[in-house]
């Protein structure tokens, strides 16, 4: 009786779902569309049932297709975890390290962080993708996500990799032309850019007196300018369209250029800092280990500046 799955079927059937379509896989594979197109008919015929919907603009899986993806990617996994024992015995890192991060700190700091990492680790391989919102933490297409604020799961490990305060900040042009709030009842009549990620209630900024601590008084903002990118929004503040909260990993540079100017800095809002998170079974890998004691140093001489 012929093998309904061959070995060479998970690293296909994990890589195109991770693409997220054929034509993305040829290219990831190397490939063409209609041979990832005939290598799929080939696993489906042989396991006997479908295991993608395809339509025109997107794909999705059966609940069999999800089947063999979850155990595609333990078996892959696990392959890599034996090639990185033998790595380890030898004294190095080794294998496939998946990295995922939000869009805007991701290319800020997140890929030249990557780009030091390797030439420490020549035997790592590493992909990095970036998203608008973090996976789900029960979702096991990463080893390790940077992520903002610690997750509420204990089910992961979360290590802090740096602190990181959300700052209100506007240019000098519109704090000139409007006035500069005195207090955080002031942004009602001020122009607000929102930004719309995660979970986070839109439009609706929480601060507290410094020192108080807390989860801070809710104030909702208004403005015409929205955006899920962080850097737009930022942009958009250097050309004066409004005040914007924004991470101070985002716009450090730009508060000690003067190009922006911090806003009601007698106010705190929550805290965004800066973690490393990853499923509790990668807490002995050795290149999860090596990358997030890299990224802790990485992190820490790159605030250096800011704070000396």
């Amino acid at each position: 009786m012929p093998t309904a799955i061959l070995p060479a079927d998970l690293g296909f059937f994990s890589t195109l779902v991770a693409a997220g379509s054929l034509s993305a896989a040829a290219r990831e594979l190397g490939i063409t569309t209609p041979a990832v197109s005939k290598h799929l008919a080939q696993m489906e015929a042989r396991v006997g049932v479908p295991l993608v919907i395809r339509t025109t603009r997107r794909m999705s899986l059966t609940p069999e297709g999800e089947l063999v993806l979850q155990h595609a990617r333990r078996i892959l996994a696990e392959v890599d975890d034996l090639a990185e024992l033998l790595g380890t015995a030898r004294g190095e890192p080794t294998g496939l390290l998946r990295v995922n991060a939000t869009l805007g700190f991701g290319r800020s700091h997140v890929g030249p962080l990557i780009s030091r990492f390797m030439h420490e680790h020549p035997r790592v391989e590493v992909q990095l993708q970036l998203s608008v919102n973090p996976p789900p933490l029960s979702d096991d297409a990463f080893d390790v996500c940077i992520r903002f604020g610690e997750p509420p799961d204990a089910r992961v490990v979360a290590r802090r990799l740096a602190p990181n305060r959300r700052l209100l900040c506007a240019a000098p042009a519109y704090l000139a032309r409007h006035g500069t709030p005195r207090s955080p009842q002031d942004l009602a009549r001020h122009t607000c850019i929102g930004i719309r990620q995660g979970e986070e209630a839109y439009g609706l900024w929480r601060l507290s007196p410094a020192g108080r601590g807390g989860p801070g008084e809710p104030v909702k903002t208004r403005g015409r300018l929205a955006t899920n990118d962080g850097e737009i929004a930022v942009n958009w503040a250097l050309d004066g369209h409004g005040i914007l909260m924004r991470a101070e990993w985002d716009i450090g540079r730009y508060l000690r250029s003067g190009r922006l100017v911090q806003v009601l800095p007698e106010y705190e809002t929550p805290d965004a800092d800066i973690y490393a998170v990853y499923p509790q079974r990668h807490q002995f890998s050795a290149r999860v280990r090596a990358f997030v004691d890299f990224a802790a140093a990485w992190m820490d001489a790159a605030a250096r500046p800011a704070t000396g």
